[in-house]
């Protein structure tokens, strides 16, 4: 089974949403995903200024396996990307959760955090796809 932190919120998609202090939300993708697509080659990252509906197509993470979109969970601005992997792609196999983490995210509206998943209801939706 897949580690799933309880400090975050998940998307069927397996993106997860981390709130951070500064009202801006850290974003990346889970260990699921991670493990199902192999090892990372490359993560086209969004463009900081960037402004994104939810749901809408944001990033790329390609591995030895395939391309996978990612998709913004939250409506709002990218107002920072992760460089580091640009250089060292793989770091989001190794810490999906920490270093691995794709883009920060200014939200347009934090409510739409209610529409996600908590741990519980991802960790369902992951019992269910191995079925």
């Amino acid at each position: 089974m897949s580690n799933i932190p309880e400090d975050r919120k998940y998307t069927s998609s397996h993106e997860w949403v981390k709130p951070l202090d500064d009202g801006t939300m850290r974003i990346g993708i889970t260990d699921h995903a991670q493990r199902a697509l192999g090892d990372m080659v490359f993560v086209e990252l969004p463009e900081v200024g960037g402004a994104y509906p939810a749901t809408a197509e944001c990033a790329v993470v390609e591995s030895v396996k395939s391309a996978s979109d990612l998709y913004c969970p939250l409506s709002g601005e990218i107002v920072e990307v992760n460089e580091a992997l640009n250089q060292s792609p793989e770091i989001v196999n190794r810490d999906p959760y920490g270093e691995g983490w794709i883009f920060r995210l200014k939200p347009d509206d934090v409510n739409e955090m209610n529409r996600l998943l908590d741990p519980d209801e991802y960790a369902d939706g992951l019992k269910d796809e191995q079925h």
